[in-house]
């Protein structure tokens, strides 16, 4: 259950610690802007990812698909600064498709809470075994996290890839590679 007015609360007394004054004119509106943007970029907290999946029809097809270039952001759980980059989301079907709007729909909840990017590569490939049961998952995230950005190493630009693989594409080197340069666009 998210608390918007704690919330609130807690950004003004942020302020009131760093020597700011919550009440003036440049911050009045603050801690109600930071609450209401909590809201959203948690939003996944509540929300199952496997939901999104339930709707897709039976199809004969065996071949990958992939989702490529997925813009998203997410917030770090160590600093909750945000990180942001590209996913690129492959399977294998078994019978069942679903549209590829789903696939971005069920990470995107995912993004929607505090993580860690590695959790992320990770739950979003089991999600998707769990609820297309397909042949073969493999799942890319490119990103760039502030906390290296604007504080500690302080590296823009430096980005941080994770994959993960399930199934065909995790037993055989052919499977792999056809996902890899499906992902890199040859």
């Amino acid at each position: 259950m998210f608390q918007h007015d704690r919330i609130r609360d807690a950004i003004s007394e942020i302020l009131e610690a760093i020597g700011e004054n919550p009440s003036r004119e440049g911050l009045a509106d603050t801690p109600e802007r930071v609450a209401t943007m909590y809201a959203q970029a948690f939003s996944g907290i509540l929300e199952d990812p496997s939901d999104v999946l339930g709707t897709g029809f039976a199809e004969e097809y065996s071949g990958p698909v992939v989702v490529r270039d997925v813009s998203f952001y997410s917030l770090c759980e160590h600093h909750l600064l945000p990180f942001f980059g590209k996913v690129h989301i492959g399977y294998i079907p078994n019978g069942w498709i679903v549209g590829a709007s789903k696939l971005i729909r069920a990470f995107q909840v995912l993004t929607r809470r505090p993580q860690l990017q590695e959790r992320l590569t990770k739950t979003t490939a089991d999600v998707l075994v769990d609820g297309l049961d397909p042949m073969g998952v493999a799942v890319v995230v490119e990103a760039e996290h502030l906390c290296m950005t604007m504080r500690g190493i302080e590296k823009p630009g430096a980005k941080v890839v994770t994959s993960t693989v399930r199934g065909t594409f995790n037993n055989t080197d052919v499977s792999r590679e056809e996902l890899m340069a499906l992902v890199r666009g040859n």
